[in-house]
């Protein structure tokens, strides 16, 4: 156990993370060199869109001093909507390297992500990447790096990770400066499950790290959260491929393959111990998943429900911060209403699902978490609303609360009035006064409310800030907020994925954009088919899509114009019938557009 190193790497997106990790795989000989750019990184979409999604685990072994080190690297995401795989890769390691691209600076979520690392007693090691840039300001970045971790400029391991140099001193100071993991191979044994995913031949596969005591293939195990009991039909280690072994004792990193069928029976966090002679107590882990956005998912057809159904509870093991409960809807049948951390977590979920599984779905607007006080009393203080569909009359309740954060944005000084107008244009108050990290670099720090920047909060500060300004938040509290009901019918019938919470100033503006452009997006019919947007249960805006008209006259040359008459007559009688038994068809199109009307 004194040989093992258990370590993590935090990183922004972009700052070289990924590639830094091939290049440690490589030089300790994990893989053959230029084996494959982004090893860890093992989905197409995280290589299409250069993000790491999932955490990943891989074992090298690295001679020092004339000693062998196993060293467990437990990779990590770098967005801000996916910190829950950064907390438990932090859970199961002793030491995170710190990796700061020295082009770029140091960026709001690779501070979060560190603050996350203290927190756990983690020891830092600063890399400062990509020094053979001809942009490197790498004395203003070490600067920025001293002041964030307290350290001296001569620990700043300085590397070029796409070059290679630089990669031996990283490795010498993972073996010298982390320490060994602590824990008692006589003790019962405790294995905390950080990961895990399902495979179609074998069953669900759980990656873990050994606390205390020890695994034996053929064990039989108990989860402590389900208190089912197991067999241990195959452990082994994480390299390029799994490494079957017999044995897996305290402190190292492992797989293990028990037959279990049914996902809900494995939980991220959950303790292994001996069935015989079991732990006290299951292990104190990471935080627990809390989700900030939450959405409607629905098959394109309904006769894929239960193929969705499949997919989500597969998709939900191997992404723990996915929570999902079935609802039904008049417009688009049988579906899911699902918890995210963000947006980005919302487009890889879908994308995950339309490529992983081949299931096509539609996702409605994404919402966030209210709390509604009713006028009448009764034994629950408030009730909780995640869906607008749900949303109680205005007429019943006392008062609205919405979830506050408090996000902190860092940006170049010549964008920080650009920022602030954004911010404030959010519903955001500023916090303190600005704080300059350098001469150059400053970080400010607002109250919004979540629902503000769930949107396109990203994209504008971006946009504003020539893409040098990141940002981070931290849910604060519920608050007191003045928000309408925005309800669409269409051929005046509800559509509950179409209905949506804004505030009171913006509902009327959105209202009529919202009537405008679905008058557009929705396709034409044989009948006529009226558009109608209400606030709190009153009818603000409408629009009327013209019916496709079959020219019914064209038949008729001269002659009296009562023919024409009775036949215009006719088609008008039939039109109105159509218009009240005719059904609308919303193409899925339809929904994807609506989420870009805002």
């Amino acid at each position: 156990m004194h040989n093992i190193r258990n370590f993590c790497i935090i990183a922004h997106i972009d700052h070289g993370k990924s590639t830094l990790a091939d290049r440690l795989l490589e030089f300790t000989k994990t893989v053959p060199e230029g084996y494959r750019h982004q090893l860890l990184d093992d989905m197409d979409l995280e290589r299409e869109r250069g993000i790491t999604i999932k955490s990943h685990a891989i074992q090298m072994e690295y001679q020092y001093n004339n000693k062998e080190y196993k060293l467990n690297l437990i990779d990590t995401p770098g967005h801000v909507d996916f910190s829950y795989e950064v907390s438990r890769s932090i859970a199961a390691c002793e030491g995170a390297l710190l990796v700061v691209d020295c082009t770029k600076s140091v960026q709001a979520q690779t501070i979060s992500n560190l603050y996350l690392a203290l927190k756990k007693n983690l020891v830092i090691i600063p890399i400062l990447n990509k020094i053979d840039l001809s942009n490197s300001r790498s004395e203003d970045v070490i600067e920025e790096i001293i002041e964030l971790v307290k350290c001296k400029s001569e620990d700043i391991i300085s590397v070029s990770a796409k070059n290679g140099f630089g990669i031996k001193e990283v490795l010498d100071k993972i073996v010298t400066h982390i320490p060994s993991p602590n824990g008692d191979k006589m003790a019962p044994l405790q294995a905390m499950i950080f990961d895990s995913f399902y495979n179609s031949f074998t069953g669900v596969i759980a990656y873990f790290k050994v606390k205390n005591g020890f695994i034996q293939k053929g064990q039989k195990l108990r989860f402590m959260s389900t208190k089912k009991i197991y067999y241990a039909y195959e452990i082994g280690i994480l390299k390029l491929k799994r490494i079957s072994k017999n044995k897996i004792e305290a402190g190292d990193v492992g797989y293990i393959v028990s037959g279990i069928k049914n996902t809900y029976e494995v939980k991220v966090g959950d303790t292994i111990t001996d069935a015989k002679k079991p732990a006290l107590k299951s292990i104190s882990g990471f935080e627990e998943v809390k989700p900030m956005v939450f959405a409607s998912v629905y098959p394109v057809t309904s006769d894929k429900y239960e193929e969705l159904r499949s997919a989500m509870e597969k998709l939900q093991l191997n992404d723990a911060s996915l929570t999902f409960s079935s609802e039904s809807s008049p417009a688009l049948g049988f579906g899911f209403h699902c918890g995210f951390l963000g947006v980005l977590h919302m487009e890889v979920v879908k994308e995950r699902l339309e490529r992983e599984y081949g299931i096509t779905v539609i996702i409605t607007i994404p919402n966030v978490s209210y709390r509604v006080f009713m006028k009448k009393k009764s034994n629950q203080v408030f009730i909780i609303v995640n869906n607008p569909s749900d949303f109680p009359e205005m007429e019943k309740i006392k008062k609205i609360e919405e979830p506050y954060v408090l996000v902190s944005v860092l940006t170049k000084e010549n964008f920080i009035g650009n920022v602030i107008s954004l911010c404030i244009g959010k519903r955001g108050n500023m916090i303190g006064d600005k704080h300059y990290l350098t001469s150059s670099r400053i970080k400010v720090k607002f109250e919004i409310p979540l629902s503000e920047i769930i949107f396109d909060f990203y994209d504008k500060l971006k946009i504003i800030s020539k893409g040098y300004a990141s940002f981070d938040y931290y849910f604060l509290d519920y608050r007191n907020s003045d928000l309408k009901k925005i309800t669409v019918l269409i051929n005046h019938q509800k559509v509950d994925a179409l209905s949506l919470l804004v505030h009171k100033e913006k509902a009327f503006f959105i209202a009529r954009k919202i009537c405008k452009e679905l008058a557009i997006l929705i396709p034409k019919h044989q009948f006529s088919i009226p558009i109608q947007v209400s606030i709190s249960g009153k009818i603000i805006a409408r629009e009327t899509i013209k019916s496709l008209r079959k020219n019914v006259t064209a038949k008729c040359y001269g002659g009296d114009i009562s023919r024409k008459r009775k036949l215009l007559e006719k088609q008008k009688k039939g039109k109105k019938k159509m218009r009240q038994i005719g059904k609308v068809e919303i193409p899925s199109s339809t929904f994807v557009n609506f989420l870009k009307i805002n």
